[in-house]
């Protein structure tokens, strides 16, 4: 049975437990795991960051730990009892493992090793923590380590600053808001700004000396060097070199190192310099020989200086190579320092080229033990300290030092009977008071230790030597008394053996027999001569002599004529010796009571340094001599002690105040002084207002702190003494002296008057009086003074000054121990409050106030916390609030709203004071409880009032809530925050209710509160979802979710508004919107109802809510894009309305609005999912596509539309799609017109006129066509510009332009462009976004794409897709699959352009675009077998499938794919596609037997290839099967309805014979010799071809004009590169969709005449003139019906093939560039463009057409295609009619070239007269299969064909494939249902908008309209408003109801000579734009 726990609550898991066992909790080593019930081994719980998952598990597995249980029961939470450190390491442990792992992800190395060792730090630190075997002192400092590291890693990781205190985590909720806002303070400021260090070290690393020339020991010598005073500022740092240049012991690193300490700040400056003086030991001549003598001389080698500042900015870490000087003369050796820094150079010279000094050099910042901390190896290697001559700048209490600094400065010495002057050594002794010499007391410098003696330099032959070296006598305090100092002088020779001989002495004592040492300075010291072998031991003897001249009697002459001196300086540095004899006298007093008077005057003028030296005994001395003549030196004793009270104010000497403490405490003694000190004092503050002078007296005041110390201190002892005699005595004396105070202050005086200066100076020292009083009056009695003396300051203080100092006393007083206390504090509160607010309302001294205002408040808390007097408390809050809240929320709004200050210190006391404001507003909050709220509601006299503060309190927390109120990790902060604005909320919305609803309601407040609340939620600190797992425990555990208590409110306040609601809609729509879109489920539940309510407002305000749906939709996008909103909030957003609107009546209106705005979520999530992927891809253009059409069509949103056009445009750009890019920037570009309104600034565009940006819109466009080689178009976009500069004459444009264009003409001739292949993408299962799920697309491969790469690249894409390995269209399984299918395979274009494909003479170069642009429909072809196969000959079964796509829009066009809109599914039978089959590889032979005659083929081997294909599979039963499948009786009796296409079987076959001859015929002109006998056998084999297929000679019809090849006549030069096997060349070949062929023989002989007598050049004739062919007149035989059939592909590839090169063509009929290249559109719908037409107007562009083309349907069987056919018209028709004719639609008419079919069939419905003779004829009108005119016609109709009106019949036969422009590769078709070019219809006339069904045939007639022409140039004004690309429609299969008609015939074309026609008027198309084209 499950037993509920008691104790066992709380544990760690031990081992991993897998939790396999039924409800088993899978546990993982280290987890922490709550435990709710037991049962026999077994606990149930859950782990603490899984709360939601509970389960069992062994008890074995858990080690239990103590634990605090909160809310015992359901909801009970647990708290570990261990330190709160250890909770605290713990939980960030775990919070950065998961972030160390993500850092590894991210390839943060760097982060990653640094987190990973401060982990393994912080581990080891709490081991030893939870160990418990720490000292109390240690524990402390791991502590202090542990957190230090926490929060390092914690700012790395971008972790929340913990607010802390003693190391542990503070509960903000147990400390006051003003005391956690200081804590977070002081812990930012401890990261941001560390303070500046006051005190410096010079770290010195002497490394080696690098010079050619050494071989004798070094001595080297650094300082510091003040160049500015000439001195040195440090002891010297002593290191020996080796010969080598090498230290001497590089073992002892502390000889090598050393610290420069206690550098203050004005020693970093240039002109301090770091000296370096090298001295080397060896010989007196630097280059003597090496001799006998071993003496060695300390000699001068060479100096280096650096400046110190020079050091700040170089790399601390760097090595420094200081060059080494010499002097030029040796007795400038002490000032060669002095010449290198001033640059004398004529004084010195480098030492040598290659010298110099390695050494590091670094400066360090902080005092000494920092320094320890941080460089603990510095200081645990060893490293010497290099003190200053003289104290630091901060004088420490303790400090030991007793340091004698001499200088050797100079001597002068005779000759001594020597003809050259001496060279003099000094050996310096220290020798004590018995004549000992003191071993190590005398120091070179610190670095080595002291010796016996030190020897001088030597310098060469000088009797007036100047050494300038220094020395250090650290001689013990004890032994200075009696010690003294010797100099030997000695001369060195250079002769002999070197021997020193001495000379000469000189010394001096120490210390003077009345105690003072020697003093600092100069001294010029007596030589005593004496022999060599004087003894001088005998100490005793030579000290009665003098020793200076300064000294000497008068009466001795003989020492003081004496010309031999010697100079040395001292410079005493002691904590215990003095120089002073004035101090000495004052010490000693009793010695000389009568020196008093004179001691005690004198010891203004000491220094400070010797009184703190002696401060103990100085005091003792004041108050002996004033306990004995109090009378005679009371007021010298008072101000001697002010004296040395001011002198431990100063900086130098602050350390020492604690002495002074503790000797008041400890060593005081004066139990009467008291009486003496209030009198005296009393006297002072009762001359103020009359002295003169105030300086003495301000001195005094600001002694009182110590003064009322030494008062209280001493009526103390007297009270012990005593028995508390006197008592009341001394109280009046007190009160009198307060008495005197308040009444000078009292004084009203200017701010510069002397009195008032010295009330700013007492009320500094005031508060610090408090504490001494304390201890004899009472809390209530030493409150009184405080209020009565603050009390007494006038009110109307004209002195600024004296108020700051005033709001100080306030500040102190309020910190002070005195204002703690309750009692106190209610007497000192109402004047606290008093000057405080004077000061808040007139905005000054703001810092101040804050600092005031947080102490007050954060006592309120402590004192709440202790459970003390709660009426107290709430009386002081009531208080507060009275008075301070209203002026503090003005005081934050003044703040906020000031221009923040420049500069950086400002600005940061600016932040701070406001966050000062902020915290003091929130602690006064969260103390007021509901009767604080009540009173201060009643409070207000007028709802005016109320409404002002409602109004300030709102905006303050709207303020409160800006991120950048606090700094980013401050999130404790911040929701405290919340949570007091929160509290507020609520009880001020009761206020809002009862006071500003109905007939009182107020707008203003109720908006400010509705703001508020909204910003409230989307706050970033309270989206909880993106905290990790704990921090969102812990903060629901705390405060719980305040977005859904605030959105709660929301609702119910927005209930109470009934009526007023219209005031919010539609401003508040939008706020509310975003607040729905956080992701809180709750929230959102209670918030969307309102839009609901809205809607229904609004119907019943407007009869509509267009203004809900219109704020809706625009704000929805916004959020969106920000990252707001989920799918989950779609599905609730939808479910939730609908629900809601189910009984409304508008319910219908409203489920529309509710699907428009949940589509358009669908999008924008798909939109923002698509973006956050980094790479442009197909997936983010097609959603920015899907996007930009919902805009535009559904919504009718101009500006979003337009914006989605440019991020569409920047995706193309940046994915290099040039061509798309500049389809998508049409889409704006045709929204302007050519008008000079002017435009206002827009994303990226200037504030300009509509026609400069329509003008850069078209030059950016043109240039993104050119880089795209989609030159046609950009040529069409050149000419309307042109058309506009020439309108305005801006020629110079106008030239520009006309070069641009031609320089695309000349690019689409020269510059080959890559055929792109295209593919199917089917996108089906419910994984896929929404605008890709379950649709089929037809994409544009990228350049040299292959089906292969572009499968790869989807899925890429799509990395989840499946590929779907068949061409089956998926079952429903897979469309409702929870998965990704992708199903990709090639499909072929279909081009529309055929007139141009088609057309005679166009170089490939211009067919390769319109094989490849503008296409709308795609053909997949798959073969297959119906029926039984026969295994003999499978032609007889071979079916084809053929599955044609027509997509929404066409391609290329604004993106790369676009969606099917519709398949249509044929089947072609056998016996079609054996036609389509040989159709296509003659098109092939055509195509390469024209190639290799134009020499455009390197080589010959494709033609052979394809010859031999051809040849041999014919004579190996190629051909042969189709003769056995179709051409037996069995077949021709079975399928009588095949015998036309039977007859065009045959005739394509005889066509193939004939175009192989001539084929064979090239290939024998180019073949090379060593493939000749390949050639012969390709002959023989087409013998036996023409004999197996029963041929021997040529039908005439066949030899007449089959293939027109050039002979090469000198005609041909026009072109140079001619089309040989000319589209135009001959007529349209039947296809397999004709209902029926002609007998094969039916041809007339008539037309065959000129051409039958030579077979080759029968076929090469036909290109050489086309005015040969208009001189043939068709023959009366030929027949008025034609038929057309479109080639179709090989059945065995639905793939495009690879090799689909454009060859290089001549530059031949460049007027077919003016054909259309881009495709028409529709205008989008009404508000952005023109009203669409009516049903009348809409039938005007049905009436103008061309018949030329007939073609046939290839998705309709035979007997479907056969339709009643429109009558055509004859040629004399159109004479007639020509006149009417271009009078009504002159302007409407289509260009020359090319012509265009009205629609595909079957010939029938294309039948026209041709003959300008046979007008009467008419079409028939029956669905018999009509009859193909003759094959003997194919000549005269070869290019009368291009003429638009003689349309009639092109001849039968074999030419007819010269129609065909597609090649078996390209597997072109001609399209089924294609209508003619119509031009548009003026304005007026345009179709109607896409939601229109009937309109459907008229868009889809407009797909391919005429191009400009010369009319378009000069009438540029003329032009319609364009239909946009993105609504134009694919053509249907379904012809026109009205009859086409007849263009009219070409200028230029019926005459032999070239002239026009006059009576054929020019035609004159209507000029249209770029995208319509």
């Amino acid at each position: 049975m499950w037993i509920p726990t008691e104790h066992e609550k709380y544990g760690v898991v031990l081992a991993s437990f897998r939790g396999t066992v039924q409800h088993g909790l899978p546990l993982e080593i280290g987890d922490t795991v709550q435990i709710l019930e037991r049962c026999e081994g077994w606990y149930r719980g859950f782990i603490l960051k899984n709360p939601n998952f509970k389960g069992i598990f062994p008890t074995s597995y858990i080690h239990l730990k103590n634990a605090h249980v909160k809310n015992k029961g359901q909801f009970e939470t647990v708290i570990p009892v261990e330190d709160s450190v250890i909770t605290e390491m713990t939980s960030t442990l775990r919070d950065w493992g998961a972030m160390w792992k993500q850092l590894y992800v991210k390839n943060e190395g760097d982060l990653f090793h640094r987190l990973w060792h401060v982990m393994n730090e912080i581990l080891d630190l709490r081991r030893q923590v939870l160990v418990g075997h720490l000292t109390h002192d240690r524990m402390r400092d791991v502590k202090q380590h542990i957190t230090a590291r926490l929060d390092w890693g914690n700012e790395q990781l971008g972790l929340d600053l913990v607010p802390r205190r003693e190391f542990s985590m503070v509960d903000p909720d147990e400390i006051s808001v003003t005391e956690l806002y200081r804590l977070m303070e002081h812990r930012h400021r401890k990261k941001e700004t560390p303070a500046a260090a006051s005190t410096h070290h010079l770290f010195v690393h002497v490394k080696s000396l690098m010079s050619a020339n050494l071989g004798e020991e070094l001595e080297v010598f650094f300082h510091i060097y003040d160049g500015r005073e000439n001195r040195p500022l440090s002891e010297r740092f002593f290191v020996k070199l080796n010969k080598s240049g090498l230290p001497k012991s590089p073992e002892k690193t502390e000889r090598q190192c050393t610290l420069f300490v206690d550098l203050g700040s004005s020693d970093l400056r240039k002109d301090v310099y770091i000296v370096v003086h090298i001295i080397r030991i060896g010989r007196m001549g630097a280059g003597e020989k090496k001799n006998l003598c071993s003496v060695q001389y300390r000699r001068p080698f060479g100096c280096a200086v650096v400046s110190i500042a020079d050091l700040l900015t170089a790399d601390s870490k760097d090595d420094h190579l200081l060059k080494v000087y010499a002097c030029n003369t040796e007795s400038e050796w002490h000032q060669i320092h002095e010449n290198l820094i001033k640059k004398a150079n004529s004084r010195y010279n480098l030492s040598g080229s290659n010298t110099g000094l390695a050494v590091a050099l670094q400066l360090l910042h902080g005092d000494i033990e920092q320094l320890r901390r941080e460089y603990m190896v510095l200081f645990t290697r060893g490293v010497s300290i290099t003190r200053k001559l003289g104290f630091s700048d901060v004088i420490m209490p303790g400090e030991m030092r007793n340091d004698l600094y001499i200088t050797l400065e100079r001597g002068e010495f005779e000759k001594g009977g020597k003809s050259v002057a001496r060279n003099v050594e000094i050996t310096v002794y220290v020798l004590d008071i018995d004549g000992l010499i003191l071993k190590t007391h005398v120091a070179a410098g610190s670095g080595e230790p002291g010796g016996d003696e030190y020897h001088s330099l030597v310098l060469y032959h000088n009797n007036s030597p100047r050494w300038a070296e220094q020395i250090k006598l650290p001689i013990p305090v004890d032994m200075f008394r009696g010690s003294h100092v010797r100099f030997e002088f000695r001369h060195c020779s250079t002769k002999d053996k070197g021997e020193k001989k001495l000379f000469g002495y000189s010394f001096v004592p120490l210390m003077q027999e009345d105690g003072r040492t020697l003093p600092d300075g100069t001294h010029e010291l007596i030589i005593h001569k004496c022999e060599e072998n004087t003894n001088l031991a005998d100490c005793p003897r030579y000290l009665k002599l003098p020793f200076s001249k300064v000294n000497l009697p008068s009466n001795n002459q003989t020492l003081k004529g004496t010309k031999e001196s010697f100079w040395i300086t001292s410079f005493l540095c002691s904590t215990k010796l003095t120089q002073n004899g004035d101090m000495l006298d004052l010490l000693k007093w009793r010695a000389h009571p009568e020196r008093i008077n004179d001691s005690l005057s004198k010891l203004k003028e000491i220094d400070g340094s010797e009184i703190v030296k002696f401060l103990q005994d100085t005091l003792d001395t004041l108050f002996g001599i004033l306990d004995e003549s109090s009378q005679r030196y009371g007021l010298k004793v008072f101000d001697s002690l002010v004296h040395i009270i001011n002198l431990l104010q100063d900086s130098k000497f602050q350390h020492f105040k604690p002495v002074m403490d503790t000797y008041i405490e400890s060593h005081f003694a004066g139990a009467l002084s008291y009486r003496d000190l209030i009198k005296v004092l009393k006297w002072y503050v009762d001359r103020i207002v009359d002295a003169e002078h105030q300086d003495h007296i301000q001195q005094v005041l600001k002694a009182s702190e110590y003064i009322f110390k030494y008062i209280i201190q001493s009526r103390r002892l007297f009270s012990l003494a005593t028995g508390g005699q006197n008592e009341e005595e001394f109280r009046v004396c007190i009160h009198e002296l307060f008495m005197s105070i308040r009444f000078f202050l009292s004084q009203e005086n200017k701010s510069t008057s002397p009195v008032a200066q010295t009330q700013a100076v007492f009320l500094r020292t005031f508060p610090a009086v408090y504490g001494e009083l304390l201890k004899i009056f009472t809390v209530r009695e030493v409150a009184g003074f405080v209020r009565e003396t603050l009390g007494s300051l006038p009110t109307a203080v004209h002195a600024d000054c004296l108020e700051a100092v005033k709001l100080q006393c306030i500040a102190k007083t309020v910190e002070s121990q005195l204002y703690t206390n309750p009692e106190s504090r209610c007497i000192l509160l109402p004047v606290v409050l008093r000057v405080l607010q004077a000061h808040m309302q007139e905005q000054r001294d703001l810092v101040m106030c804050a600092r005031i205002l947080t102490s007050m408040l954060s006592l309120i808390k402590k004192e709440e916390e202790n459970g003390t007097a709660e009426p107290v408390v709430s009386e002081e809050v009531e208080l507060i609030v009275e008075s301070l809240l209203g002026v503090l929320l003005r005081t934050i709004l003044e703040i906020s709203n000031r221009p923040q200050p420049a500069g950086p210190t400002m600005r940061l006391q600016f932040q701070d004071v406001t966050g000062e404001f902020v915290a003091c507003l929130l602690a006064l909050l969260r103390q007021m409880s509901d009767r604080h709220y009540q009173q201060l509601l009643q409070a207000f006299s007028s709802k005016d009032n109320l409404r002002d503060f409602l109004l300030q309190i709102f905006t303050v927390f709207r303020i409160l809530i800006r991120p950048e109120m606090f700094s980013k990790d401050w999130t404790v902060m911040r929701l405290v925050t919340n949570n007091v604005i929160i509290t507020t909320v609520l009880y001020l919305s009761e206020a809002l209710r009862k006071n500003f609803l109905n007939d009182k309601f107020d707008y203003k407040v109720w908006d400010s509160y509705f703001y508020l609340s909204v910003i409230f939620i989307n706050q970033p600190c309270l989206q909880l979802e993106s905290f990790s797992p704990s921090k969102r425990k812990r903060i629901l555990e705390k405060y719980g979710d305040m977005r859904v208590m605030m959105g709660c409110e929301i609702f119910s306040m927005w209930q109470n508004l009934g009526e007023h609601k219209l005031n919010f809609i539609p401003a508040m729509i939008g706020p509310f919107l975003e607040v729905t879109l956080v992701p809180q489920p709750d929230l959102r539940n209670v918030m969307i109802p309102i839009f609901h309510d809205m809607m229904d407002w609004e119907q019943r305000r407007s009869g509509n809510f267009k203004q809900v749906e219109a704020k809706l939709i625009d704000k929805l996008d916004s959020l969106m894009s920000e990252g707001k909103g989920d799918e989950t909030y779609r599905e609730l957003f939808n479910s939730i309305l609908l629900k809601k609107i189910e009984r409304e009546t508008w319910r219908e209106s409203g489920i529309s609005l509710i699907a428009t705005v949940t589509r358009l979520m669908e999008r924008l999530l798909d939109y923002r999912d698509c973006m956050k992927l980094g790479e442009v891809d197909g997936k983010k253009i097609g959603c920015t596509v899907s996007l930009l059409n919902f805009y535009k069509t559904e919504l009718n949103k101009e500006e979003m539309y337009i914006r989605y056009i440019h991020k569409l445009y920047d995706l193309h750009f940046k994915a290099q799609n040039y061509t798309e890019a500049s389809y998508t920037l049409l889409l704006y570009d045709e929204l302007l017109e050519w008008s000079e309104r002017p435009l206002r600034e827009f994303l990226n565009y200037p504030m300009q006129s509509e026609w400069q940006r329509k003008e850069y819109l078209h030059l950016t466009i043109v240039q993104n066509f050119d880089r795209g080689k989609c030159w046609e178009n950009g040529i069409i976009l050149c000419r309307e510009l042109a058309d506009q500069y020439e309108s305005y004459y801006d020629y110079r444009n106008l030239s520009k332009m006309r070069m641009m264009e031609a320089s695309l003409y000349d690019k689409i001739m020269d510059q080959q462009r890559l055929e792109p292949e295209f593919f199917r993408v089917g996108f089906y299962g419910k994984k896929f976004p929404f605008f890709l799920r379950n649709k089929e697309f037809v994409c544009r491969g990228h350049d040299y794409e292959r089906l292969e790469a572009f499968q790869q690249r989807m899925l890429n894409e799509f990395p989840h897709a499946i590929a779907m390995q068949h061409v089956n269209q998926p079952d429903q399984t897979i469309y409702q699959a929870d998965a990704q299918y992708l199903q990709i395979y090639a499909v072929t274009p279909i081009p529309e352009s055929q007139d141009v494909l088609q057309r005679d003479g166009v170089p490939d170069n211009i067919k390769s675009f319109y094989k490849f642009n503008h296409i709308w429909r795609f053909r997949y072809d798959r073969p297959f077998h119906k029926g039984t196969k026969d295994k003999e000959n499978e032609f007889k079964s071979l079916w084809v499938e053929r599955t044609t796509l027509t997509l929404v829009q066409s391609l290329p066009g604004i993106s790369r794919w676009f969606e099917v809109d519709k398949r249509e599914l044929v089947e072609v039978s056998p016996l079609e596609n054996a036609i389509e089959v040989i159709e296509n590889k003659n098109l092939q032979l055509r195509t390469l037997i024209t190639q290799c005659q134009s020499r455009q083929m390197q080589n010959i081997n494709p033609l052979t290839m394809c010859l031999n294909g051809v040849i041999d599979a014919a004579v190996n039963g190629g051909l042969a099967r189709y003769q056995e499948a179709f051409f037996v009786k069995d077949y021709v009796m079975n399928h009588p309805e095949d015998g036309e296409k039977i007859g065009r079987l045959r005739e394509l076959m005889f066509e193939q014979a004939h175009i192989l001859e001539y084929g064979l015929t090239v290939h024998e002109k180019f073949v090379p010799q060593d493939m000749r006998p390949l050639h012969k056998k390709l002959v023989d084999q087409f013998h036996l071809m023409k004999s197996s297929l029963g041929i021997q000679e040529f039908p005439a019809y066949v030899r007449a004009s089959p293939v027109h090849f050039t002979n090469g006549s000198p005609r041909t030069c026009r072109n140079s590169v001619p089309n040989i096997i000319s589209p135009d060349g001959g007529r349209g070949v039947a296809r397999r969709s004709l209902p029926s062929y002609p007998a094969v023989n039916r041809y007339s002989s008539s037309s065959l005449s000129s051409q039958a007598s030579n077979e080759v050049s029968n076929i090469t004739g036909q290109s050489e003139s086309s005015d040969e062919v208009f001189n043939m007149q068709p023959s009366p035989s030929t027949s008025s019906l034609s038929s057309n059939h479109s080639a179709s592909p090989n059945v065995t590839s639905s793939a495009p093939s690879s090799a689909r090169g454009s060859p290089q063509m001549a530059e031949k009929h460049k007027h077919s560039r003016e054909n259309a290249c881009l495709s028409p559109r529709d205008r989008p719908v009404s508000a952005i463009f023109p009203n669409p037409m009516d049903p009348a107007q809409r039938a005007a562009p049905h009436q103008i057409g061309d018949a030329t083309l007939p073609r046939s349907d290839p998705n309709l069987s035979a007997p479907d295609k056969v339709r009643p056919t429109p009558s055509s018209w004859s040629l004399d028709s159109v004479k007639e009619g020509a006149p009417s004719f271009s009078d009504s639609f002159g302007k409407m008419l289509c260009p020359p070239v090319p012509p265009r079919p009205p629609y595909s069939g079957s010939s029938a419905k294309n039948m026209r007269s041709q003959s300008p003779v046979s007008a009467s004829r008419s079409p028939q009108k029956t669905t018999v299969p009509p009859f193909t005119p003759s094959p003997t016609e194919c000549q005269s109709t070869s290019l009368v064909s291009n003429s638009p009106v003689l349309s009639g019949s092109y001849s039968s036969g074999i030419s007819s494939l010269s129609r065909c422009s597609v090649s078996e590769a390209s597997g072109t078709e001609l399209p089924a249902g294609d209508h003619p070019a119509h031009p548009l219809p003026p304005p007026s006339t345009l179709p109607n908008s896409v939601s229109s069904s009937s309109d459907e045939p008229i868009r889809r007639e407009n797909k391919t309209p005429p191009p400009y022409s010369v009319y378009e140039r000069n009438n540029p004004r003329s032009r319609p408003v364009p239909l946009p690309h993105s609504l134009s429609i694919p053509p249907q299969a379904d012809p026109p109801a009205l009859p086409p008609k007849p263009h009219q015939l070409r200028t230029g074309s019926m005459k032999l000579d070239g002239t026009s026609d006059p009576r054929v008027p020019r035609p004159r198309p209507l000029p249209r734009k770029v995208s319509q084209l």
